[in-house]
């Protein structure tokens, strides 16, 4: 078995010689089968930087074109000649095509032009290999192939082409490599984003942990935290996932929050090994609080808010910085007892004044909060801050490797000196992209301010991108699992289109949506229906054409249907439609409204059944409703538009001048008698109208409520 691997991104210069003389013994020995490999790297594995290699059975590799060649030279009669010192001189001088720098290649180019001013091949009067391995470092070369496609030296111009032109499977085997790279490339692109990012010392075991804070629901942002920290704890490294719910601040935070989240995650399949809270540890934060001042690494400080703020952005130190440890102390007691005084009152770390990383600059790690906290009531009133108690329990906990998003990268040195100078366990970090989307606010703080204004229903409104609102907007969550960790453990920071996203939920819906038929109510248009049964009836048809697991559904016929005015609009006379689910029919005739402010608009049909037609001739195809043998169901379809007008708010910009004035858009309608049957969370497609999942079922007359589920078309 003889195989040629070839890199496929190194400088095609050193590998096509090789390549070109393999694809020539292929064709012309009947007994040659060489296999041809192509690795997606710039060096071969387990070379030293080589970019081709044969092996043949047991034998050493053979390395480079030049040795390549001759060796195949000698083991296929096919490629011998009789000017083999000739060709085995220009084997050798190939090499001098490498060159990547036009100074460097345009000498040999000019002797190779002169060389062939009187020849057509570069050795002898036929094809040789000396030519496939001269031809093929040309053609690998960008820059020696530009010389060749701006003709200025005729000759070489000439001999290049006719070797080309009289030799088509070079270009067969020059596609192969090009070829072989694309679809690795998109093998891997549909994989998605690479997660090989060589976590250090995960042979002693992987620990990660998410964090939330429980002020608010979860969001899509949220969401790729957790779905990483989970990915690398059970799928990449077989270790544990730590949720920590980040409660220091009782002002924020609810137990309405702290179940939703764990809700949340057991819906995106993310099973943490162990739950814990930051108010767990108060006591111990305490103790290190009470340390680091002991040790002279914090102080006490009652600067006013603005005060503080401008002398960290300016590099002033505190009037307090050198208070003794005695009066920090004391004063640190006053706020545990959250008096008065005390409430003044915050512990700042003794980092540095004017370090140019801003977040150095002597942070807050405690403040005093008198009110009650949702778990431990009113045993505290002192409370860490997020950037003490984090580096604080990530160490006590376990936690190996810290992934993170990549707004914190400043406060990492912060992290470190925590650890530093408490002298806890260090731990990795990792920093990765948070997810931003176009038209899309992510801040909790900002969507806290739309619940509380009332421009939204709740933290599920199904504009919003908490996982409760998409999810009630028609999200499966295999799709956002999907579309979460394809976007991988990068750094880059992208702002995403939600157009993707919603692509990936399509291909989850869509095989297992019901199809139903729906009407808008507004200027509906009733068809009478000649050469139909006198008597309504209704027949079994599959609810879905491609998945009869999903069952079959009644759909009536009558000689009189419901018809949509946009589809009405579009008939000419006598001509033949087709009628979903029913069968060919001819337009006989069609009234116009009167009103002389909507002559364009139908107000009745009369059309000819002609089941013997083929459907597959007629240009319209349209969705009907029967209005007799079946209860019409009301029904209300929701669509929406982003919350946002613009595509990036800027730091200096309010969001509240970008507020999108409609983003909700109601459409009555009536659909057929199966949707009574629909339950809240059902996911179904009207046909013609797209996806739709049910909010509220039909029931005692009030009408079903159907949001509809974007696609990735149509832009919202």
């Amino acid at each position: 078995m003889t195989t040629l691997n070839i890199a496929s991104k190194a400088n095609q210069a050193t590998t096509l010689p090789a390549l070109l003389v393999v694809a020539q013994v292929n064709e012309l020995d009947p007994n040659a089968s060489i296999s041809v490999n192509f690795e997606e790297v710039e060096a071969l594995r387990h070379t030293k930087g080589e970019a081709v290699e044969l092996i043949v059975g047991s034998d050493s590799p053979i390395y480079s074109s030049e040795k390549i060649i001759t060796h195949l030279i000698e083991s296929y009669p096919t490629l011998q000649g009789p000017n083999e010192t000739r060709v085995q001189e220009w084997l050798s001088r190939t090499a001098s095509f490498h060159y990547t720098d036009f100074k460097s290649v345009e000498g040999p180019l000019l002797e190779l032009d002169a060389h062939l001013t009187l020849r057509s091949y570069v050795v002898g009067y036929v094809l040789s290999t000396a030519d496939l391995s001269v031809w093929g470092a040309i053609r690998g070369n960008r820059v020696a192939y530009a010389a060749v496609k701006k003709g200025s030296m005729m000759n070489m111009c000439r001999w290049f082409k006719f070797v080309e032109e009289t030799n088509p499977w070079l270009s067969t085997a020059i596609q192969s490599i090009n070829q072989a790279a694309h679809e690795k490339k998109a093998a891997k692109s549909k994989e998605g984003a690479s997660y090989d990012i060589a976590l250090p010392d995960t042979d002693k075991g992987v620990v990660t942990r998410f964090p939330p804070e429980p002020s608010g629901y979860l969001h899509i942002g949220h969401a790729k935290a957790a779905l990483l920290n989970d990915y690398f704890a059970h799928e990449a490294y077989k270790g544990t996932l730590i949720c920590r719910f980040d409660d220091t601040n009782p002002s924020k935070e609810k137990e309405e929050f702290q179940d939703a989240i764990v809700q949340d995650l057991a819906l995106m399949g993310i099973q943490p090994d162990k739950t814990s809270y930051s108010s767990d540890y108060f006591q111990e934060m305490y103790e290190y609080c009470g340390h680091i001042i002991k040790i002279g690494k914090a102080y006490a400080d009652n600067t006013e808010q603005m005060t503080m703020r401008e002398e960290r952005m300016n590099g002033t130190a505190s009037k307090r910085r050198e208070d003794s440890v005695e009066e920090n102390l004391a004063h640190f007691e006053e706020m545990k007892q959250g008096s008065e005084e005390g409430i003044k009152w915050c512990i700042r770390a003794k980092m540095s004044i004017d370090n140019p990383n801003k977040a150095m600059r002597d942070p807050v790690i405690y403040r005093c909060n008198p009110t009650p906290h949702h778990r431990t009531g009113n045993t505290w009133k002192i409370y860490p801050t997020y950037d003490f108690c984090v580096p604080i329990l990530d160490s006590l906990e376990g936690v190996t490797h810290a992934l993170r998003t990549i707004e914190y990268r400043d406060r990492n040195p912060q992290y470190e000196w925590f650890q530093e100078v408490l002298g806890l366990r260090k731990v990795h970090i990792w920093d990765f992209a948070r997810m931003n989307f176009v038209r899309t606010l992510l801040s909790k703080r900002k969507l806290t301010k739309f619940v509380d204004q009332g421009l939204v229903w709740g933290w599920d409104d199904p504009r919003f991108p908490t996982i409760r609102g998409i999810r009630r907007r028609g999200m499966t969550i295999g799709a956002l699992r999907e579309y979460i960790l394809k976007q991988g453990p990068s750094r880059n920071i992208v702002n995403l289109d939600w157009t993707l996203f919603w692509a990936t939920n399509k291909k989850y819906i869509d095989p297992v949506a019901p199809r139903h038929t729906a009407i808008t109510k507004a200027h509906s248009v009733t068809a009478t229906i000649k050469g139909a049964r006198t008597a309504a009836y209704t027949e079994d048809k599959p609810k879905h054409g491609k998945n009869p697991e999903l069952g079959t559904k009644k759909v009536a016929y009558a000689p009189t249907i419901l018809i949509d005015q946009e589809d009405a609009q579009s008939f000419a006379q006598d001509e033949e439609i087709t009628l979903m689910n029913w069968g060919n029919a001819i337009v006989r005739s069609i009234s116009h409204s009167l009103n002389p402010l909507s002559l364009k608009t139908v107000t009745a049909l009369s059309l000819d059944l002609n089941l013997q037609g083929d459907v597959k001739t007629t240009d319209k195809k349209v969705t009907w409703l029967a209005t007799e043998g079946q209860e019409l169901i009301p029904v209300e379809m929701v669509d929406f538009d982003f919350l946002i007008s613009k595509d990036k708010i800027e730091e200096d910009e309010n969001f509240e001048d970008f507020l999108t004035p409609q983003t909700e858009f109601r459409t009555d309608g009536v659909a057929d008698g199966n949707v009574a049957e629909l339950k809240a969370g059902d996911m179904i497609q009207f046909e013609r109208k797209g996806y739709f999942r049910v909010d509220k079922a039909f029931a005692h007359g009030q009408a079903a409520v159907l949001f509809a589920i974007p696609t990735g078309k149509g832009g919202r």
